[in-house]
């Protein structure tokens, strides 16, 4: 598999460290998508580790646990360092699955860690990310909590999830940030006009999820989208219900017809849309099945010239898509979608 440096020069001078071009996000093996069958999961996996896609990306809040057991028992006989795993912490769950807050606390951080450490069944993690800002806490000292357990043998690098390009600033003149894990596809470009050249500024790489904006640039969510189980969050999410979902699916047509054009589907385009924005960038793959995991490994033997990411843009303009990335309530917690006052 093709890898990409990732985090490496600007101010810092920061050296990169190559990845493969995509990443498996395993959050769907374990919540907010309706069941997933265990056994699947782990052949998953399994199936993407040996194709070389080394990284896994997990969070000590998906399925309150579940997440880092289910990938211990993926890795079991393999050996460690073999694997990129990057984990995000800091959202606190209830026992009923809701959600009831972040804590980024240096304290909180490092209780994380340990229980992380121990579910994973090992003595460090790659990355390790707040997965959202905590208002509460300067970013300075989350950051500085994990600096002290990079320090400490038990963290390889730091990175950051959905926050903006001032606390990019802040975080970095504290220690070196590897990359930001942030929402970014042809119908989500929000990162585009600040943040992403911030980053590139600093020199820090790009871990994108929702490349396939969760389902909706995928060639069968036609079919599927008045059937999604009543645990699936999309049935939730403003870009998902009535009048949007038809205008964004309309938005997305353009991808079936450039597949066509090249013996794809419209998934394996909106990845290949992705890798395209620049070898800083490493896609994030939520594939649970092995069949998915296929599809999106064939996005790498697809090139888009200009004239085809021409078209993607002229058809998907920026400001596009109807309806926001998360419910209200959820939005107001991304660092990310914050903009400075007018003067």
């Amino acid at each position: 598999m093709p890898r990409r440096p990732i985090g490496g020069g600007g101010s810092r001078k920061l050296a990169a460290v190559d990845l493969p071009a995509l990443g498996l996000g395993c959050m769907g093996m374990s919540d907010f998508y309706g069941h997933a069958d265990r056994d699947e999961s782990i052949a998953t996996i399994h199936a993407a580790l040996d194709q070389g896609m080394v990284l896994l990306d997990t969070g000590d809040f998906y399925g309150s646990g579940h997440n880092e057991m289910l990938i211990r028992e993926a890795l079991s006989g393999r050996r460690r360092e073999d694997v990129f795993i990057a984990v995000k912490f800091g959202g606190m769950r209830s026992p009923d699955g809701g959600f009831v807050g972040i804590d980024t606390r240096p304290a909180a951080v490092k209780n994380a860690l340990a229980q992380t450490l121990r579910r994973l069944g090992t003595d460090y993690v790659d990355l390790y990310q707040p997965a959202r800002l905590d208002p509460a806490v300067p970013i300075e000292d989350t950051v500085g909590a994990v600096k002290e357990m990079i320090d400490a043998g038990y963290v390889r690098h730091l990175g950051l999830s959905e926050v903006g390009a001032t606390t990019l600033e802040r975080a970095s003149a504290v220690h070196p940030v590897r990359w930001l894990q942030i929402e970014y596809s042809v119908l989500s470009r929000g990162i585009e006009a600040e943040i992403l050249p911030a980053a590139r500024r600093l020199g820090i790489g790009i871990s994108a999820y929702g490349v396939l904006s969760r389902g909706l640039l995928g060639s069968d969510w036609r079919q599927r989208a008045e059937a999604l189980d009543p645990r699936d969050f999309r049935a939730h999410l403003p870009r998902f219900s009535g009048d949007n979902l038809v205008h964004n699916l309309a938005l997305a047509e353009v991808l079936s017809v450039i597949a066509g054009e090249k013996a794809a589907t419209p998934a394996q385009i909106a990845i290949a849309w992705v890798l395209a924005q620049g070898p800083d960038i490493v896609p994030l793959i939520g594939a649970r099945r092995r069949t998915r995991l296929t599809e999106a490994l064939g996005a790498l033997d697809i090139h888009l010239d200009s004239g085809d990411l021409a078209r993607i843009r002229d058809a998907i303009p920026a400001e596009a898509v109807a309806g926001t990335r998360y419910d209200a309530g959820q939005m107001r917690m991304l660092d990310s979608e914050r903009r400075p006052p007018m003067d």
